[in-house]
């Protein structure tokens, strides 16, 4: 994991990831993503809880320039595009695993969150920004759109004229916009971000964990569907949480 550019800690029922390039502000690469998704397929089945932090002054600058300079990047464009399309998909999964509906997933944000870096706190259920976070999808600088699974996030966090601009633009987004806007749920001194996560995550573990996943199921769901639907899933959701707390759970 240290070579792929990242760490991974367990304190219980929490984990945490940190990104470990500090040296180029956590600038991803395609080693990186692999090693994420690998680690998350071997995440211990007691972990309710996944902090995601950069080390050093940044979360992550997004992609390690390198890649899209060098051979790597440049392959992309020179296989069919069933198989580029194919790649795009596994580097996704070091992005989809944080939407998994048995876990609680927290971004802790300092310095720059570009780019992949922007999308990588995207995929996480909750955000947490230090003062000094700057946010910015920049894929647009680069010719390129964001395809690591931030676009519906974005579009549901703050709606679909909010995140064109800002994926046309490239700007960058500072904590206190993006508490205004609703891209993050918190903003704190940066000396005060680790223990902000901290505090969150212990409050989710609060709750019963069976609770929890069934309400972040809900929610999820809720935007793809009907009034009607949502009442719905809301009945079927309590009817099994009322049966397992009577001990009548299949």
């Amino acid at each position: 994991m240290a070579a792929a550019g990242f760490r991974i800690s367990q304190d219980g029922p929490v984990a945490t990831v940190t990104l470990d390039r500090p040296e180029v502000r956590n600038a991803q690469t395609p080693e990186l993503w692999a090693g994420l998704a690998a680690a998350a397929r071997g995440l211990a089945g007691d972990v309710r809880v996944v902090v995601v932090r950069g080390e050093g002054r940044s979360f992550s600058a997004g992609l390690d320039l390198k890649v899209v300079q060098g051979g790597e990047f440049q392959q992309l464009a020179t296989v069919s595009p069933e198989e580029c399309a194919d790649r795009i998909a596994d580097f996704q999964q070091a992005f989809s695993w944080l939407r998994r509906p048995d876990l609680i997933t927290i971004a802790a944000v300092q310095g720059h969150a570009i780019g992949a870096g922007f999308q990588l706190a995207l995929a996480c259920d909750l955000r947490i920004a230090a003062d000094d976070a700057l946010f910015a999808m920049a894929e647009v600088t680069l010719g390129l759109v964001p395809d690591l699974t931030g676009t519906k996030r974005l579009v549901e966090l703050v709606g679909y004229a909010r995140a064109l601009e800002l994926c046309v633009t490239g700007r960058r987004v500072n904590a206190a916009e993006a508490d205004r806007i609703g891209l993050v749920n918190l903003v704190v001194g940066r000396e005060e971000l680790d223990a902000a996560a901290a505090d969150l995550a212990n409050a989710v573990l609060a709750a019963p964990r069976d609770a929890v996943v069934e309400i972040k199921a809900l929610l999820a769901a809720a935007g793809g569907r009907s009034f009607p639907e949502q009442e719905r899933a809301e009945r079927e959701a309590q009817t099994r949480r009322i049966r397992d707390l009577a001990g009548l759970g299949e």
